[in-house]
């Protein structure tokens, strides 16, 4: 079921995200590529932090 709604939102998404391209016309792709870009920063800035987490969490059990 889980599955089942988060396919959902998905769809919400993408649906809102074509709408939002129809009614801005030429525009709609400079605010995709904005959009995709700023999720894209955050994603890999928390990737970074998790993996530098990560590599304190190991060094700080085996100091040597």
């Amino acid at each position: 079921m889980k599955t089942f709604f988060q396919f959902l939102l998905y769809l919400v998404i993408a649906v809102l995200v074509i709408v939002l391209g129809v009614i801005l016309g030429a525009e709609a792709s400079w605010y995709f590529a904005w959009l995709v870009g700023t999720v894209m920063i955050v994603l890999i800035s928390a990737a970074g932090g998790a993996l530098l987490d990560a590599q304190e969490e190991e060094k700080n059990r085996n100091p040597g």
